[in-house]
């Protein structure tokens, strides 16, 4: 999508990589050094950095203070890690975007992209800093019709309802419906491109009945685990309690 807009445009496409800028003035630098009629990519702004809900962490790690939980060593390294590597901070990345600085020059887009907007700091997401959320979701029919269209020169076939019927029940991605219509000799003609992709998205469903098959079978594991060890600390405090109880019989009948 960053490509199409870019050759329909005739912009720049800069990509941003956030972990290796040391610090909000570097941020900044790199912004002024960027030319107008640009497209900047920002790829993974959920792992990028640990500057997404910063102030939900704050909280957390208020909470984890007064329960005196204390920090595994690995995440505390990493933590470390994280902070020597690059101290671009969230306030840094909300000016980048549409602070004072980010006049300098005009006609430039910034794209963010992430399989995790839940994570994101409301003031990052917020209508007016990113004016478009665009979800990228599995392959639906019509999305399929345009593959079909773009790769076989195709409007309609008899295949078409069973891939329909298919697509409302199986989630794949678009990618993939593109991989199995495109040819790959020139012995496949459009029946044998179909068909692969009919294969392909039932397999795709039965991997998922598996799936989620295997996680229920793993929820009852859990849950009757659960029970056997409540059911055991039941009968300990059973007996401690009769333990209890004969030791102050024991005790009056002395």
């Amino acid at each position: 999508m960053i490509v199409a807009m870019a050759n329909l445009l005739e912009y720049d496409v800069y990509d941003l990589e956030l972990t290796a800028v040391k610090d909000n003035t570097e941020l900044r630098k790199l912004l002024i050094d960027t030319s107008s009629k640009s497209i900047i990519v920002i790829e993974n702004i959920d792992c990028s950095l640990d500057l997404t809900g910063q102030r939900k962490k704050k909280e957390e790690k208020d909470e984890e203070g007064d329960a005196k939980v204390p920090i595994s060593k690995k995440k505390k390294e990493d933590q470390e890690k994280s902070n020597e590597s690059s101290k671009v901070t969230l306030s840094g990345l909300l000016n980048f975007i549409d602070g004072f600085w980010s006049t300098c020059g005009g006609e430039r887009i910034i794209v963010f992209t992430t399989n995790y907007v839940e994570k994101l700091d409301p003031a990052l997401i917020r209508r007016g800093r990113m004016d478009k959320h665009i979800e990228l979701s599995y392959c639906c029919f019509e999305a399929f019709k345009v593959l079909a269209r773009n790769y076989l020169d195709l409007e309609s076939h008899d295949m078409f309802e069973t891939i329909g019927s298919l697509l409302k029940e199986t989630k794949i991605s678009p990618a993939d419906v593109a991989e199995n219509l495109m040819p790959k000799s020139a012995e496949e003609d459009v029946d044998a491109c179909l068909g692969k992709l009919i294969k392909a998205i039932e397999k795709a469903k039965e991997e998922a009945k598996l799936k989620v098959e295997e996680e229920e079978e793993e929820e009852e594991k859990e849950k009757a685990e659960e029970e056997k060890k409540a059911k055991a600390e039941k009968s300990d405090e059973e007996e401690k309690e009769k333990k209890t109880t004969g030791e102050e019989v024991k005790e009056n009948g002395d």
